[in-house]
Order: C-alpha cells, then structure tokens, then sequence
C-alpha cells in the first residue's frame, strides 16, 4: 500500500466528493466504529444515510435550537455561575452531551448529577476509542477500556431506552398511537427501521455510542477553540469585542472562522476502492491511502487571504467557498451535524431574531453574556493524550475582571 499527503485545498475536495474512495481514519478505532454511518462506503452507506436523514432536517435542528437547547442550557450552567467558575472543556461536554443524548435517543432517568457523571465518563471513552489513531496511550490499553464502557453504557442507558421505544413502537403498530408520537431521535429511527436494512444489536450500540461521542467531543472543542479566539481577538481590538457581544450574526461570523482554523479532524484519510487519478502527483492504485491535512488546507492563501493562518472574522472569501472551510467535509460524507453546530449562514437579508445561528455559537454567546473570561491564575492546558491540537482544560471565572 502506497501513501500519499495532500494538503491541497482543491486536492481535497476532489477527494472528498470521489465515490471510489472509502473512509480510513477510523481503522484503527473499529472497537466503536466499526459499521457506523460514518465509516460505511457505497449502496451500504446511501441506504444507512437514508435512514437516518429522516431526523436530519434543517426545520428540526431550528426547532431543537429554538425551543429545547434553551432549557438544557440555564439547567447546565447554573452551577457553574454559583460557582462562578467553570472548565470550558467540562462544560462543554456536560451541555452538548445532554443534547446529544436526547438527539441519540438516550433517556436519562434520574436526571441526576450522578447518572449524568456515569454517561459523561463513558462517552469521555468512546471518544478516545474513536480517535484511536491519534492517542499517544497505549491503543490495547484503550481498547479495552472501550470494550467496558460499551458494555456499561448497554447496560445501565441503552437497553432501558431502547425498551421504552420499543414498547411505544408496538403501540403505533397496532394503531394506539400516530407515528408523530413517537420519540423523534436516532434510536427510534433505527429501531423502527422502515426500510428494513440489516442491524445488529452490537452495530446500533456502536452507532448510537459513535453519535454521543461524535456530538459531545467535537461541539466542546468548537467552543472552546471559538472563545479562546474571540478572547485573544477582544484584548487586541476592544471595540471588536463590544460588537462580538452585542451583534450575534458577527458572533457567528467569529465562530466559523475559528472553525476553520480548528477543525475537529485536522486530517482526512481516504483509501481507494480502484486506481484514482486525483492530480498530476496523486494517482492512487487500489488500497492506496491518501492522508489529507484539513488543518493545513483550510488556511490555502488563494482562498481565504495572505492571513490565512490567523483569526479575522472580517475575512472576504469567494462566493463559492464556506467560511469554515472543509471542516465539515463535503460530499456524501459532510459532517450530518453542520446545521446543528454551525448554523445556517446569514446573508445581508437575515433576521437576526429568526436565524439559526448553530449550538456553538450559542454556547459562546452564553458564556459571553455571563461575562466568562480566562481565569488568569489558572492557565489552560492543552490535551497531552493526543496528536490532536485540543485543549485538555481551559479555566474561566464569571463576572468583571477585578
């Protein structure tokens, strides 16, 4: 097998949307990824995606955004303004995972802080089994790790809530109920499975694992990445700072360029199913891999201006081109939660009072509204567990800097 690396902006897209090439980060990680939507290629992958799209509309994520983000959000943070402290990356994870398991179809029984400590630990898991190809720990160690978490999370969440949906099911089978009764997330989808698509019991664990982690891990990294920005942009340019707090469409500007320059998988790899041609340099026999570096593309100088490489929520980019790049990916393979995290991008005709402006941004707004700033006496720190450019904690104290 031959590898090649492309950091090529226009390389990549023409990869990303080829039909002949398959996902192949996740290799190493098959632990949790193995069968999920996110790994699948071909008729297999089209018919997954199918299924599952039905919960992916845009009229739902402004519908979840609008009315339920909202009420889990106050719920989350108000401990941490008590406190008047809080960990970016832990309350990142606490909000977007609560989201997330409504949205996977966990149910949370208790709602309590302990039973929401027990799923955060798990999901924390999953997402080292994930990312596997880029842990610095020992990959057998955090295997098995995953193999337990798994069992777990199957255990004390899921086999509960797949009861209570499948009882809700047989209900509207026999036609006690109207389908719109019916809990509208991915696990009632997968378990109704109108089109019939094979699905073991192991593969819609590791599908609904895969969404928890995938949700919770990149949303709390988008934010923290978006703010550490936003603070550094705000002690150079004060009044910019003003505006980013008062002007929410700017806001959101802001967060889509730290997007870009952050995106969640810095690398992309692809392994092709026969000879691809890509470019004049890349032309790959059957098996070859190609390892695409986002990171580095999403900061082409053609694209997006001589200060690629640094944070400019004023950047001019061509009418055809994304603000954040292709961190979402594109193709048959684009990120299924981009409307849900990024929002839906304004124009000069956008009502500001009746736009969907992505979770991430509304985190951001939040913590900005509670006046979060870096807690000077306790600096962040980054994640030494990974390849990956993350924070491993970030400190924040609320209110005005003494």
């Amino acid at each position: 097998m031959n590898k090649f690396k492309t950091s090529d902006y226009n390389t990549i897209k023409s990869a990303l949307v080829n039909r002949n090439l398959k996902q192949a980060l996740y290799d190493k990680g098959k632990v949790i990824m193995d069968g999920v939507l996110l790994t699948l290629h071909g008729d297999e992958h089209r018919k997954r995606r199918k299924l599952e799209h039905k919960i992916f509309q845009r009229n739902f994520f402004k519908y979840y955004e609008h009315e339920l983000f909202p009420k889990t959000l106050n719920e989350t943070i108000q401990p941490f303004l008590k406190k008047g402290t809080a960990d970016l990356l832990d309350f990142g994870y606490r909000i977007t995972m609560n989201l997330t398991a409504d949205f996977a179809g966990i149910d949370r029984q208790k709602k309590s802080p302990k039973e929401t400590e027990d799923l955060l630990s798990l999901v924390k898991i999953f997402s080292q089994g994930a990312t596997l190809v880029h842990s610095k720990r020992p990959h057998d160690e955090v295997n098995k790790e995953v193999l337990v978490a798994l069992d777990k999370f199957e255990r004390k969440f899921l086999l509960p809530s797949k009861v209570r949906r499948e009882k809700l099911i047989e209900r509207f089978k026999n036609n006690e109920i109207a389908k719109s009764e019916l809990p509208r997330d991915v696990l009632t989808i997968l378990l109704l499975n109108e089109d019939e698509i094979n699905l073991s019991e192991d593969l819609i664990k590791r599908e609904i694992a895969f969404y928890l982690q995938a949700g919770s891990h990149s949303t709390a990294n988008s934010m923290t990445h978006a703010l550490h920005e936003i603070f550094i942009w705000g002690e150079n340019n004060p009044d910019e700072f003003e505006r980013i707090k008062n002007d929410t469409l700017f806001l959101q500007r802001c967060v889509h360029e730290s997007m870009r320059l952050h995106p969640a998988s810095p690398v992309a790899w692809r392994k092709s199913e026969c000879p691809v041609v890509l470019d004049n340099n890349i032309q790959l026999n059957k098996d070859d891999l190609i390892i695409m570096d986002l990171h580095k593309a999403n900061q082409d100088k053609e694209i997006f201006g001589d200060d690629s490489d640094i944070f400019n929520p004023h950047r001019i980019i061509p009418k055809n081109q994304f603000l954040w790049g292709l961190t979402f990916g594109i193709g048959l393979h684009m990120c299924f939660g981009r409307d849900l995290d990024g929002g839906v991008v304004s124009n000069e005709n956008t009502d500001p009072n009746n736009h969907q402006y992505g979770i991430v941004t509304l985190l951001v707004k939040k913590i900005l509204d509670e006046k979060g700033l870096p807690d000077s006496k306790n600096k962040p720190k980054v994640d030494i567990n990974t390849e990956r450019p993350n924070w491993g904690s970030y400190p924040i104290i609320f209110g005005e800097r003494l």
